[in-house]
């Protein structure tokens, strides 16, 4: 588990075809490895990522061919600038949310523009995610807790002050990139607590619709 909140900005040095996924090496910055262990989860741009080889300015870490389809990874190429947080302990300042590493989805930067000393961003999540986003809600951007300020459709819209643009690698964010999201892990279980003991029979896909709401008396008429 993480929090969001990352520690330092790293950079990819390589990336090494094996055996038709990849091996990465990840030179990690100010990120302070006296305590990482081999074995240990590292948050690469939110994806979570097992330490293998610890060489002493980075990390080595093989990423599966399911987290490549999965996430913006295969995006990345030597010398890419990545976020970096390593798992949270039990005595870790929860400072953002709880955060998996997970990657729920792939959106896209739609468009960035001045607000004062911050920049606005307006982001597109997959379809399927919408309903996780909500106003003044958290979600995940490339491993970075952040607070939703608007919401209309599938797009969002972030305010990130300076501190956070200078301590990830939003300041490189353009439109027409495509970004890792996690959305609010509780949102998840509420969804899927909703459903109760239906939780046991098959979806086909439907999950928690207006009509199930209304049905089970989630809704007023």
């Amino acid at each position: 588990m993480f929090t969001g909140i990352i520690e330092s900005i790293g950079s990819i040095r390589s990336i090494t075809p094996k055996g038709g996924d990849v091996r990465v090496y990840v030179e990690t910055g100010k990120l302070d490895l006296s305590d990482v262990k081999l074995g240990d989860s590292i948050a690469v741009n939110g994806v979570c990522l097992t330490a293998v080889e610890l060489p002493g300015d980075g990390f080595w870490a093989d990423v599966s061919r399911e987290t490549l389809d999965c996430t913006a990874f295969d995006d990345l190429k030597s010398g890419s600038r990545v976020n970096l947080e390593k798992a949270l302990t039990p005595t870790t300042r929860l400072g953002g949310h709880l955060v998996s590493g997970h990657v729920d989805g792939v959106g896209e930067v739609i468009s960035r523009a001045d607000n004062a000393r911050a920049i606005q961003f307006r982001l597109r999540a997959p379809k399927e995610l919408a309903k996780y986003i909500a106003h003044k809600g958290s979600i995940t951007v490339d491993g970075t807790s952040l607070t939703v300020n608007q919401v209309d459709g599938a797009e969002f819209e972030l305010t990130i002050v300076p501190h956070t643009l200078a301590e990830t690698i939003m300041a490189d964010y353009r439109p027409g990139r495509r970004i890792n999201l996690e959305v609010d892990l509780l949102a998840r279980y509420l969804e899927r607590l909703l459903l109760g003991d239906k939780a046991a029979e098959p979806s086909n896909g439907s999950g928690i619709t207006e009509s199930f709401l209304a049905a089970n008396g989630y809704l007023k008429s």
